[in-house]
């Protein structure tokens, strides 16, 4: 009986609001009616200091990148836009930003990232403020997933890479660069030679009486913390890659690049790791040892000969354990 009043009450209630709603003015506590026209000032004003200026835009857009792994499947992954267009026009007061975001939004959430969707945004940022604007930009800047398999142990995790696009639409030509940041041990060389130089003193020091000595004699020092009192220090390293992309292109290259310049460093950091591919890690940093100037060159060499690029620049910071300060290289393509 309760529940039948108490539904009859509610669906009272809900007539008489309807009906509140029916006849509510188009204005009420100050809001305006979508019917009404609401005011424009970036088109129905005039700046008090006109000019151009070269962009004007929006700055760390939120939204979902549409991105294909390796093996096929279509993942999203958050991310991060600068959409700006040049304000060409000295008296046009403002552009419309809300176009540029719902051209970032309709775009990228539905179709897969590649060079030709970049350009259809670019061209609509455009298109969308003409009379007033002739170039648009677009930044994108997320992180890429990748699994990684072990060195040698039946094991895989992930690593996240910094990605950065930067893409343009100036006089009717369309720029795209690509930035990726890489992360490796770099073993330090002279520290190496002092090292190995300390390992001959201790031998000499221990068996330097001696004329005859077996091989399982020395095998067994080797063992030794005594043989081994020295190691080389390395450190956790960047690389910054930009490459200028050719036009030719029909996807960014990410994970192609990524994995082509992790080989050329031989020693990119590890995610999972059991005893044998720790093992593994010290021999490659041992046969890897390399200053910053190595590995610039290193990097330079393998950009070089990589399809479908032109320009690059390469940045290196070895964060160094023996110092407070890092080491730094810088390595650009010949045409730079």
């Amino acid at each position: 009986m309760f529940e039948f009043v108490s539904d009859v009450l509610n669906l009272k209630q809900m007539e008489s609001a309807e009906q509140n709603n029916n006849q509510r003015p188009s204005s009420v506590a100050g809001i305006s009616s979508p019917s009404i026209n609401l005011p424009d000032v970036a088109n129905e004003t005039v700046p008090l200091i006109g000019g151009t200026l070269e962009r004007v835009g929006m700055s760390g857009v939120e939204l979902v990148l549409r991105l294909r792994d390796a093996s096929g499947e279509i993942f999203r992954t958050p991310a991060r836009a600068d959409a700006a267009v040049s304000l060409d026009d000295e008296k046009t007061k403002g552009i419309h930003m809300s176009r540029l975001f719902l051209s970032l939004n309709s775009r990228l959430a539905d179709q897969e990232l590649s060079l030709p969707l970049v350009n259809e945004i670019l061209k609509d940022f455009v298109q969308t403020h003409e009379g007033m604007s002739s170039n648009s930009f677009l930044t994108l800047t997320y992180e890429h997933s990748l699994k990684r398999p072990a060195l040698l142990s039946d094991h895989a995790g992930w690593r996240a890479y910094p990605i950065t696009i930067h893409s343009s639409f100036k006089q009717n030509t369309f720029q795209h660069q690509l930035h990726v940041q890489l992360t490796y041990s770099s073993a330090c060389p002279c520290s190496a030679a002092l090292s190995r130089q300390l390992i001959q003193q201790a031998f000499e020091d221990a068996f330097g009486d001696r004329s005859e000595l077996s091989h399982d004699e020395i095998y067994q020092w080797l063992g030794t913390q005594e043989a081994i009192l020295a190691v080389p220090h390395s450190q956790r390293s960047h690389a910054d890659v930009t490459v200028d992309l050719d036009s030719g292109l029909e996807d960014f290259p990410i994970e192609s690049l990524i994995d082509y310049l992790e080989r050329a460093i031989a020693t990119p950091v590890q995610t999972a790791v059991k005893r044998e591919d720790e093992q593994e890690f010290a021999r490659l940093n041992g046969a890897n040892l390399m200053f910053c100037e190595d590995a610039a060159r290193k990097l330079k060499a393998a950009l070089e000969e990589y399809k479908g690029i032109n320009n690059f620049r390469v940045e290196i910071n070895h964060l160094e354990s023996l110092h407070p300060h890092d080491a730094a290289a810088v390595a650009t393509s010949d045409q730079t």
